[in-house]
Formats: structure tokens, sequence, C-alpha cells
């Protein structure tokens, strides 16, 4: 038995490849899945049946290429200019309720000009806010562990991007910038004792946050008992779940989604994943929840082997693209099924949008490069409060 555990072992581990082929296979299939599930839902949307079709292809391809520059190019240039990125990504957050585009009472969009398409600002701050973080605590691992109270100096950068997240308003943003920093600490050593306390008290933040609001409380509501006012505030949940049903365990086939015929909204972004478990049924949406869990596994195998190596930077980076995808994928899944209240937040690699798909895409080329870099240089190194710069990693 043992002889046959290590031999499967040896036929499905990549410790003797050049790359991750796992992580990039299951990205793939994702990839894939969106861009077919994009089509299908879109199709009777506009005249052109076939225009989200051909942009989320574009956007596709853009995001490929994104992913093999990004490939190329050391970690050591993203941690150089983490504070850079930070700041562009605080400028952009704060440009946006200034000049953003308004779409259904929220500022989250910039439009640029010409046939260029709008931009998702919160979508590019994730990627300033995870190479910042990882810069901090790659920097400052020490202190975290040993002192407590260092805690502080990241949450309150966190404050940053969140108050103005809020302001947008972007409460589903807010919530995977938060879900990402403290995961990042956790990985990072610091004290569970401190983050549970934090956590209560970010809880009780949120829960005041929605009460403070009639839209969000009215969402809450409509969230516990949409059929209650299926008509209005429990509308989109409602129509959810009819498209849930409607699949059953095999599904109603590919393209044969009726709930995408006007009756729910938003079915090629936010809520994809009701489409896909009308049109595919049961076993499509077990499906798609594995090739996630196996995404994220695979990162936090790439976050982990580069910790273990000693680059904590990119470990740190792994780790913040893992928990972003988690949170972001979890949420959006759950919102669907009537797990969650309703959140405007796309499913990646899998909803329409070109801002989503090439961040994602930047992300999944960070973790291709950690895990190059790590298997290249796979010797373990200490930990120390002050590294050299040219070899921190």
């Amino acid at each position: 038995m043992k002889a046959m555990l290590e031999q499967l072992y040896n036929k499905v581990s990549t410790r003797h490849l050049s790359c991750d082929i796992w992580l990039v296979m299951t990205a793939a299939a994702l990839a894939a899945i969106g861009w077919v599930m994009v089509s299908s839902a879109s199709i009777g949307l506009l005249d052109n049946s076939y225009h989200y079709v051909r942009q989320h292809g574009l956007y596709l391809a853009v995001s490929v290429i994104a992913t093999v520059l990004v490939v190329s190019l050391p970690t050591e240039a993203w941690r150089q200019n983490a504070g850079l990125l930070m700041v562009i990504s605080i400028v952009m957050l704060l440009l946006v309720l200034f000049i953003g585009q308004e779409v259904n009472g929220s500022k989250r969009w910039i439009a640029l000009p010409g046939p260029l398409p709008s931009i998702q600002v919160s979508e590019f701050g994730k990627l300033g806010l995870i190479v910042y973080m990882a810069a901090f605590m790659s920097r400052f691992v020490l202190e975290l562990r040993q002192h407590h109270l260092s805690i502080i100096r990241p949450l309150m950068i966190l404050a940053v991007p969140g108050l103005l997240l809020l302001k947008a308003p972007d409460f589903g943003g807010v919530v995977v910038y938060t879900v990402c920093v403290i995961g990042m600490l956790i990985m990072a050593g610091a004290s569970l004792l401190i983050i549970i306390g934090i956590s209560l008290l970010l809880g009780g933040a949120f829960t005041l946050l929605v009460i403070m609001e009639p839209y969000r409380l009215a969402r809450w509501t409509s969230f516990l008992d949409p059929w209650a006012d299926q008509f209005a505030t429990g509308y989109q949940l409602t129509q959810a779940l009819i498209a849930f049903g409607r699949g059953q365990v095999t599904g109603t086939g590919l393209g044969n989604s009726v709930q995408k015929l006007h009756y729910l909204p938003e079915a090629h972004t936010d809520f994809i994943f009701a489409v896909l478990a009308e049109e595919m049924g049961m076993l499509g949406a077990i499906s798609l929840i594995i090739l996630f869990t196996l995404f994220i596994l695979r990162a936090l195998l790439i976050a982990r082997r580069a910790e273990l190596a000693g680059h904590l930077f990119g470990a740190y980076v792994a780790y913040g693209i893992a928990f972003v995808i988690a949170a972001q994928a979890f949420i959006n899944m759950a919102v669907s099924s009537g797990l969650l209240p309703t959140k405007g937040l796309t499913l990646p690699l899998i909803s329409y949008g070109g801002s989503s798909l090439l961040v994602t895409g930047v992300m999944i080329g960070l973790l291709l490069r950690i895990d190059v870099e790590t298997r290249q240089h796979p010797k373990r190194a200490p930990i120390a409060r002050k590294m050299p710069r040219q070899v921190r990693r």
C-alpha cells in the first residue's frame, strides 16, 4: 500500500518540472469554463449576441499576455516598488470617488477614453495591497511574531483603502481586502489571540455598517427570507434559486438556461454561477468548486515552499493571492446560492470583466514566478531581522 501511494505521489508530483503544471492546468480549465459560460449567459442581452463573447475573448488574450510578462519579471522588482504600487492604488481609489462612473449607486469604475473599456479600481487595488503587505511582513516578520501590538501597523494601512472603498461604497471589496490581510498576518505568525479579538471588533463594525445603511439592512433581511419580497429586495436571490432548482443534478444543458433570458440580473457577471448550476446542474457546480479548491491549494503549496526556502516576500504574496481568490470565489458562490446576502463580486476567471481577468492573470503570473524562483533556489534561509536588500525576498 505504501509503495502504491509513493508511486501515485511520484506521478502527480511537479517537483521535477520547471513550474507547477497543476496550477497552470487548473487556471486554464477555469478560464475556458468562464469563456464558455459568459458566451452562454450573455446571448440575447444585446442586439449583437456575440458582443460579450468577443470582448471576453479579447480580455482573456490580454490576461494571458500579462501572465507571461509577469512570469518573466523577478519578484525583487515587485518588492522594491511595493510602496509605489500601494500609493498608486490609494490614489486610484481616491480618484474614482470624484471622476468614477456611478453604476447601481456605487462608484467603482473609471472610464477610459475612446474604445478602451472602463477599469474597476478595486481590482487593481488588491495587487497593491498584497505586494505592500508582503514587503512589510517579510521585513518585520520577527516583530510580528514577538511583539503582539506590531499588528496594529498593517491594520492601519488596511484602513486607508478600506475607508475609501466604503465611501464608494463597495462593502464586498472591504471584506475581501480584510480577509486577505488577516490571512497574511496569520501565516506570518502574528498572535492568534490578538487577531481573533480584532476580527470580533471588525465583525461588530461591519454589523453596525449594515444596520446604519437602509439598503444594506434590506439586503440582509431579504437574504434571510427572499420570498417575502420576491419582486423587490429579494428578486435577484429568488431568481438565482430558481436557476439552481431547474438545474437539479445534471442540468438543463449548455445554452438552455431560462433564467438568463432577462429574469436573472447580471447573469454574465455576479450571478454566472447560478447560470452554470442551471445548465450544468449540481455536478457542474461541484466540479467548479473542486477546480477552485485545487487552484487555492496549489497556491498555498507554492507559498509554503517559498517560505521554507526563505523567500519570505514571495511566500506572503502567494498567501495573499490564495486568500483573495478564496474569499472572492466563496462570497460569489455563496451569494448565488443564498448562503450570504447579495453582493456585487465577480467570480475569478469565470465572470465577464476585463479588470478582474487582467488582475487575476497577473496574480497567476506572480504565483508561477514565485514557484520558479523557489525551484531554482530551494535552499532554506534563516529568518533575520534585517536582510541585505539584494537577497531579501
